[in-house]
């Protein structure tokens, strides 16, 4: 695991220290489609602690987004029942990275460009440490969930899947 004292300035890690949130930063080597499977064997964390954060748009195409544990999947259609719209799509990437400002794997939660409801994967609270992306590819960030109901106030729901 690198652990670097002068890990990356983004806009996510300005909203944390903004709010002043205690979080540590890791680095890791990013790779191309590899996932949280990737982030958590170079962290040596389980991938169940390690948060994907998914940007889907409703049949509007608003855009909104979903925290999701690495080893999961986000059931569309639960996840539109409880956010109450029709259906709900996984943006393209292109899509994401002008909602959030972010590429597609190293999109973070934190700083977005809009402001975007969030719904959070209710289990995520359960943990005592999660590894959510820092803003940028091969850069998490380790902060407390419940860190996430104050920062966020996000919709708790249960739409998760097994991989």
């Amino acid at each position: 695991m690198k652990h670097d004292p002068h890990a990356p300035e983004t806009p996510a890690t300005q909203f944390l220290r903004q709010h002043r949130t205690a979080f540590s930063p890791h680095l890791y080597d990013y790779v191309e489609h590899g996932g949280t499977a990737v982030s958590a064997a170079c962290l040596n964390v389980d991938e169940h602690a390690v948060v994907k954060t998914l940007v889907f748009q409703d049949e509007h195409a608003k855009p909104l987004i979903v925290l999701m544990h690495g080893d999961c999947k986000v059931s569309a259609k639960e996840l539109a029942r409880q956010a109450g719209v029709k259906k709900v799509e996984p943006c393209k990437p292109e899509v994401a990275q002008r909602h959030t400002g972010y590429m597609v794997g190293g999109t973070s939660p934190f700083g977005t460009k809009k402001t975007m409801p969030v719904f959070l994967e209710k289990t995520i609270l359960d943990l005592p440490l999660i590894y959510i992306n820092g803003g940028r590819r091969g850069f998490l960030v380790g902060i407390h969930p419940h860190d996430l109901l104050t920062l966020l106030k996000p919709t708790q729901v249960s739409v998760a899947l097994e991989k």
